[in-house]
């Protein structure tokens, strides 16, 4: 049986060789660690579908090279949807960037930010569902459209799309004349 959802968001993760990309991943998709994971040339692929405030969504994430920031930014939508996300805070005491140092990027990029780790599990699903909460309130404002090519977000099953336009678009029905 097919997968129904409301709504397909694509995601892209994306940073340095060896900061855990890969296991950012896994550890979504599947909840639990990936163990033997070996360097990728910076393309995997994997989806689930999560409920986000009463919508079903389906996460498709995609790892990228890191150059693909420039790019989106350049090419995409204004309004995309950026989180940067510290992985592998489990090992702390080898942190190569203070959490101020990311923070204070992420705020000076407009990106928004958490601290994950893989292996434990900490803040990886919140990081994927804060991306998916923001998408669904720009759909909502009217910010994203899901019938932009090239958007990254599409509607899910077509028979439920009438009931999906943003609330900036819904009409409103037309009073009958008293005349």
């Amino acid at each position: 049986m097919a997968e129904t959802y409301d709504f397909l968001f694509k995601f892209l993760v994306i940073g340095s060789a060896g900061t855990g990309k890969s296991c950012l991943l896994h550890q979504f998709i599947e909840n639990k660690f990936k163990q033997d994971s070996n360097h990728t040339i910076g393309v995997e692929f994997g989806s689930r579908v999560v409920n986000v405030g009463g919508k079903t969504v389906k996460l498709q994430t995609y790892n990228s090279l890191a150059a693909w920031l420039t790019d989106a930014r350049t090419l995409a939508s204004p309004n995309i949807v950026v989180i940067l996300c510290g992985n592998k805070k489990d090992l702390d005491p080898e942190r190569e960037v203070t959490f101020l140092e990311a923070s204070r990027f992420a705020q000076e990029n407009e990106l928004m930010f958490l601290e994950t780790s893989a292996l434990t599990g900490e803040n990886v699903e919140e990081a994927f569902l804060k991306c998916a909460r923001t998408i669904l309130n720009k759909i909502d404002s009217g910010e994203l459209d899901p019938e932009r090519m090239g958007s990254g977000i599409q509607y899910g099953d077509a028979s439920l799309r009438q009931l999906r336009q943003p609330r900036s678009a819904q009409a409103v029905a037309p009073q009958p004349c008293g005349c």
